[in-house]
């Protein structure tokens, strides 16, 4: 009877040691680039204050002006700018140049000076937020983030299982128990900090999955099925059912929402005769006109202005505040000079809107700087899990093996396969894994005897 008792413990306890043999390598990767990005901007002006600041303005100059400074500076075709709403602060100007990668430069916009460039890629800021999304392996890397977020949530399922106290003393629970030594004291630090961060970790892992290939894009199509995510005037005309390039592809960095929504379009490209036939291109109306178009739209400043690539295609104004209710995208039609669209947070559906709170909140932007500490708190809380539960792993394998748990009984198997279908219909990556792992474990490690030595 006591043997059977221990049976979902020992069950849990297998699961939990290959989820955090898998996870832990990578989310202290997550943790780390993560808690950098949580400063990015502190950590850019400190690392590059001359490139991010520039004396006191009275005005600014005509963005053609800034432009202009800047392809003399570093020639190539520019793709957007940045114009900042801060007196002290320099302009940034997108740069694809003729030969090596893209350049984000940077420029006065009291004087058009330039301050200096860099490879964003190249930075502390810019590496910790690849390596964040993408572990630098592009598409692949991005599946395997979202894989590792998801067991990260079967870990702290587990964790929790086999932590969970019985008995009067159960706050002891709460707290490392400082008397101990050896493994017992690391068993009980590591139960305590899971306990105390596991809320803010899986909130962490949830306002991020978001922006994951796989369950970001299901989320996406899931909320503007229902008419709860992208606006009303976008629904039902997506890239499945016209070649109009989405804004993501057009421009690159959208809110989460109008990733998928298509992009306006310039109205004509060309002038034409009473015969239809194309005489002469229209004339593009310039960027200065444009930001008077958005100026009159009540933009200012403070937005990223993304300019045409195609000879249909669009000013692009995105304001992307802090706080997600800022958040607008204006197009103005290259040609007319008329607004094309004009997006707004209200205009969003209400998942959408929730989705968008929670990445800001995920990104420590919402409430400065109490947003950033609370979020750092869970970074350092998957560090302090990943090193300890690891070095318990150390301390307890045998020499030479790696000291899985014993494989789970057939009853067990069932189980599994249960919570491997349930986890698939929320989170797909997981519910696959969690079969592919299940079928190693029973059917080709159980049948070489050799491999299952050397796992236990």
């Amino acid at each position: 009877m006591a043997a059977a008792a221990h049976e979902p413990y020992r069950a849990v306890w297998r699961w939990h040691f290959y989820a955090g043999l898998f996870v832990a390598p990578l989310l202290l990767i997550l943790a780390i680039t993560g808690s950098i990005y949580l400063f990015n901007e502190e950590i850019e002006d400190a690392v590059h204050p001359t490139l991010h600041f520039a004396p006191e303005r009275l005005a600014a100059l005509p963005p053609s002006r800034l432009i202009a400074a800047v392809q003399s500076a570093y020639p190539g075709a520019v793709t957007r700018i940045d114009l900042p709403s801060q007196p002290r602060r320099t302009a940034q100007v997108f740069v694809m140049p003729t030969q090596g990668e893209p350049l984000r430069v940077f420029v006065d916009p009291g004087t058009a000076r330039v301050h200096g460039a860099f490879v964003y890629t190249r930075t502390l800021v810019g590496f910790a937020d690849t390596v964040h999304g993408s572990l630098l392996l592009g598409r692949i890397g991005d599946a395997i983030v979202e894989l590792a977020a998801c067991w990260a949530l079967l870990l702290i399922a587990t964790g929790l299982y086999l932590w969970w106290p019985s008995g009067a003393g159960w706050y002891r629970a709460l707290w490392p128990d400082l008397r101990a030594r050896g493994r017992g004291f690391w068993r009980s630090l590591h139960g305590a900090v899971g306990v105390w961060t596991s809320a803010l970790i899986v909130f962490l892992i949830l306002t991020g999955l978001p922006w994951a290939g796989v369950w970001g894009d299901l989320l996406r199509a899931g909320t503007q099925s229902f008419g709860i995510g992208y606006p009303e005037q976008h629904r039902h005309h997506g890239p499945a059912k016209t070649t109009t390039p989405t804004m993501a592809q057009a421009i690159g960095e959208t809110p989460w929402t109008l990733r998928d929504a298509p992009m306006p379009v310039s109205a004509h490209a060309h002038h034409h005769g009473p015969t239809g036939v194309s005489r002469a291109p229209a004339t593009d109306i310039g960027i200065d006109a444009a930001v008077g178009v958005l100026a009159a739209q009540g933009l200012v400043a403070d937005y990223r202005l993304s300019l045409p690539q195609s000879t249909d295609g669009v000013y692009t104004a995105v304001v992307y505040p802090n706080r997600p209710q800022g958040q607008r995208s204006v197009q103005i039609d290259r040609y007319r000079g008329s607004v094309a669209a004009d997006t707004g947070f209200a205009d969003y559906g209400w998942a959408a809107q929730a989705v968008e709170v929670g990445v800001q909140l995920h990104m420590g932007n919402y409430f400065g700087r109490a947003n950033q500490l609370v979020m750092l708190l869970p970074c350092l809380g998957v560090v302090g899990l990943c090193l300890s539960g690891v070095w318990m792993w150390w301390r307890r394998r045998p020499r030479g093996r790696l000291g899985a748990p014993r494989t789970s009984t057939p009853t067990q198997a069932k189980t599994v396969v249960v919570i491997a279908v349930a986890c698939g219909l929320l989170f797909p990556l997981l519910g696959a894994s969690l079969l592919a792992v299940y079928a190693i474990d029973r059917w080709l490690i159980a049948r070489l005897p050799r491999v299952q030595a050397a796992l236990r």
